[in-house]
């Protein structure tokens, strides 16, 4: 099984996947054959298309003959994910590959359990397998995209958007949580500086995916999770000037 994950909910990201699978073990042979990431976050559709291309030999031939494609759906700004869900849609249609999505803080909450760091007290040292954690990312206004995740990795809560105040007190990992540090630790959060500017990639969410795909779980659909009303407003009637 080989798969195409693509995530603009941050960053422009995109990777190829690849699955062999072992009896008994899922997620035994998955691995990251390509990918492409960039650190600009103004510059999705400008980026995503040739980073795309990049990861294939050949295009034409190789699209086609994916299994999937995963693309990430936010939460994350309209015109960011618009460019990577639009961009997942098209290639979907084109190439005739089946599309699915999920939600894009899976992928940092993936990072984490992968780390190891939701299961450690950062002042102890201790082990803690019951230990909730939260996965924040910059939503800007001053407010967060955030979720609670179990120790491991499975969704409890959310995802919502909010002031950083309004998290819980946990651990919190994500690029929100780096900025919003002093407002989280005064909350009885805690956030690891390691994992304080970490924002979340198509290779991380690719790897979710395939193990969800593989073991049978059903994905969500492409529908975008903004979470919140657009800034740009249909202008009303004109006045009249009499």
């Amino acid at each position: 099984m080989r798969i195409l994950s693509i995530d603009t909910s941050a960053i422009a990201s995109a990777a190829l996947v690849s699955a062999v699978p072992h009896e008994g073990r899922p997620g035994a042979g998955i691995t990251v054959d390509a990918s492409f990431a960039t650190e600009d976050t103004r510059s999705h559709a400008e980026v995503l298309a040739p980073g795309i291309a990049a990861l294939f030999a050949d295009p034409l031939v190789e699209g086609p003959a994916l299994d999937a494609i995963v693309v990430g759906v936010g939460p994350g700004p309209f015109t960011g994910l618009r460019s990577g869900i639009a961009m997942a849609r098209t290639l979907s249609f084109v190439w005739g590959v089946p599309l699915h999505g999920m939600m894009s803080l899976d992928a940092l909450a993936k990072d984490v359990l992968g780390a190891g760091y939701q299961v450690e007290d950062l002042s102890t040292g201790q082990l803690h397998p019951d230990r909730d954690f939260v996965i924040a990312t910059d939503a800007r206004r001053k407010e967060v995209y955030w979720a609670r995740y179990s120790w491991d990795a499975t969704l409890l809560e959310g995802p919502h958007v909010g002031p950083a105040s309004e998290v819980p007190p946990l651990p919190v990992y994500g690029m929100g949580a780096g900025i919003y540090k002093e407002v989280l630790e005064a909350n009885g959060a805690t956030v690891d500086p390691a994992f304080a500017a970490a924002q979340p990639r198509a290779e991380s969410l690719g790897l979710m995916a395939m193990g969800n795909l593989l073991l049978g779980r059903p994905l969500l659909d492409s529908t975008p999770l903004y979470l919140r009303e657009s800034d740009a407003k249909v202008p009303g009637p004109r006045k009249r000037a009499l």
